[in-house]
């Protein structure tokens, strides 16, 4: 007699608690399960101890459960979802709902593929106020074609039972209901878990980041076809606008340097000659006003700011020219950062 087959489910695992905690609870049913991280540059939840991020986290939680994972950066194809969001935006520049939709779509066409039953997520019953309520959730189901097909371990029995549910794959008595914001029952299960090493445990994106939301909605309205190289610089440093319409990114410290450094191709770098400094990536071809005020900006944040001038190093298609500036004053900083 052949042995009845496991059922077979894909795992959303973002590297946080929410998502290692439902694929834990799979796991303890006896389900067969496949994890699948969604990776873009957009990711705010940084390994505590590493600092590597959320595909960094993914993998060492399914090494720790020791099951398959596969990563997929969609980047690429979700900036779109950035642009123009159907369903709107929360408090920043992040749209909740169509980014559950596109992920969710994502993961249906895998299941399909690797002929898995159900999808698992790690969401909690009114923990966002976007995405996170009932209505949205049922909206989010319906949008992606997957309907009853999405199992929220954490919150099922305060939901719809699903046909994982209903076709006795999983056994619905043992499947939790938690709800709300609170972080309080997910760290006490996961200290019964022996789970006591994760990142991010309320999640990561940089969406809902006002910071980062102001310098995307000003890149957008400057420069509406921005893609992948535009929009990871937006991580890094201090942003200017400056009077004829250029955007500059002054570094904060050594990492930032270094990071616009990698990702500054193509730009012209500003950097103080005879001490220490941050880079400074300025687009090319400017006026020579405009460069005197970025060299100014780029002297307000030396190490010589007291100085009554500075020597500015401006870099620019391999060649090197030197601008004597004094360094900007606080109402200039005022009146052309963005963030």
């Amino acid at each position: 007699m052949n042995e009845k087959a496991k059922p077979k489910a894909i795992a959303l695992l973002s590297g946080g608690l929410d998502s290692a905690l439902a694929i834990s609870i799979m796991l303890d049913m006896g389900v067969d399960v496949e994890a699948l991280n969604f990776t873009t540059i957009f990711c705010n939840c940084a390994s505590s101890k590493k600092g590597e991020g959320c595909g960094s986290e993914a993998r060492r939680l399914s090494g720790l459960f020791g099951i398959k994972l596969t990563v997929i950066n969609v980047t690429a194809e979700y900036i779109a979802v950035i642009k123009h969001p159907k369903h709107g935006r929360g408090s920043s520049m992040n749209p909740c709902i169509d980014c559950r939709i596109f992920m969710f779509r994502k993961a249906k066409e895998y299941m399909l593929k690797t002929g898995a039953d159900f999808i698992v997520t790690g969401e909690v019953l009114g923990q966002r106020p976007m995405s996170q309520h009932m209505r949205a959730m049922m909206l989010i189901e319906r949008e992606s074609g997957l309907e009853g097909l999405v199992l929220r371990p954490l919150s099922a029995r305060l939901l719809s039972p699903t046909l994982a549910e209903k076709e006795g794959l999983v056994d619905r008595e043992k499947l939790l209901d938690i709800k709300g914001r609170s972080r309080k029952p997910q760290i006490l299960l996961a200290s019964e878990k022996g789970i006591t090493d994760y990142a991010c445990p309320a999640g990561g994106c940089l969406l809902t980041d006002k910071s980062f939301g102001r310098r995307l909605k000003d890149l957008l309205a400057h420069i509406p076809d921005a893609g992948v190289a535009e929009m990871r610089l937006l991580k890094y440093g201090r942003h200017f606008r400056l009077p004829d319409g250029s955007k500059i990114i002054i570094g904060r410290d050594k990492e930032e340097n270094d990071r616009l450094e990698q990702f500054g191709k193509g730009y012209d770098r500003f950097q103080v000659a005879d001490s220490l400094g941050p880079v400074t990536l300025a687009p090319r071809r400017l006026s020579e006003e405009t460069k005197r005020i970025v060299a100014s900006l780029t002297a307000r944040y030396s190490q010589g700011r007291e100085m009554p001038t500075l020597r500015i190093r401006h870099c620019e298609d391999g060649t090197e020219s030197f601008i004597e500036i004094a360094p900007a004053s606080d109402e200039d900083l005022a009146r052309w950062r963005i963030d």
